[in-house]
């Protein structure tokens, strides 16, 4: 909503979508700690009081960072099948998300809507059309959707697998002391036949499924 640069000085000769395209690249290849107003600028071929005159701090950079990503979304005309078409945009939002490993800590920590994320929501509604949920319970099950996907990616990113295999073990070895029955009782049947290890994609597909089931299901009467 604001100028794309500012109203006096020298004539432009950058624009916010480049600023932003090199502030991903850096991101991309480095991390999100060397994102800086200096760096970017850098980057671009101006000084860092330039920057400025586009871009008002590295806050506002973060904001344009995560909506530049929307642009990477592929949307087909819904199917009419509600789940399957939400889940397909969730599976999308996990690609973006791997491709740009910075991206879900600022998804889980800043609630951001601009351009490109008014397109994803209106997808959103669009593939929810047929559901007789409420508008207010499509609009949580977006937020649902963009949040459970950021923190299951951002597990996956982080050595989640990892975690949870040392977790498994300290769980046996706790199981071992007797201190648990119920625990114990509950997790014994999985002890006894642990098949084999669930796939990841299969995991969140299963999950943000049960989750969108129950958010629109129909409410009792109050």
């Amino acid at each position: 909503m604001r100028p794309e640069h500012a109203a006096t000085g020298r004539p432009a000769r950058r624009s916010r979508e480049e600023i932003t395209a090199a502030a991903i690249a850096i991101a991309d290849r480095e991390g999100l700690d060397a994102v800086s107003m200096r760096r970017v600028a850098a980057d671009v071929g101006t000084g860092a009081a330039s920057l400025y005159r586009y871009v008002e701090t590295r806050e506002d950079l973060l904001d344009l960072m995560i909506d530049a990503t929307g642009a990477e979304y592929g949307f087909p005309a819904p199917t009419g099948d509600w789940l399957a078409d939400v889940l397909a945009i969730g599976d999308q939002a996990r690609a973006i998300m791997r491709r740009h490993p910075w991206l879900p800590s600022l998804l889980i920590t800043r609630s951001v809507l601009g351009p490109n994320g008014l397109v994803l929501l209106e997808h959103v509604l669009a593939a929810l059309a047929p559901h007789p949920a409420s508008t207010a319970a499509k609009l949580e099950a977006f937020a649902m959707l963009n949040t459970v996907t950021a923190l299951f990616t951002h597990n996956e990113l982080t050595g989640g697998s990892q975690r949870q295999q040392r977790n498994a073990a300290y769980l046996q070895h706790a199981l071992a002391t007797g201190r648990h029955p119920r625990l114990a009782e509950l997790l014994a049947p999985a002890a006894a036949d642990p098949g084999p290890a669930p796939d990841p994609t299969d995991r969140y597909r299963d999950i943000m499924a049960r989750i969108l089931t129950g958010l629109l299901a129909p409410q009792p009467p109050a």
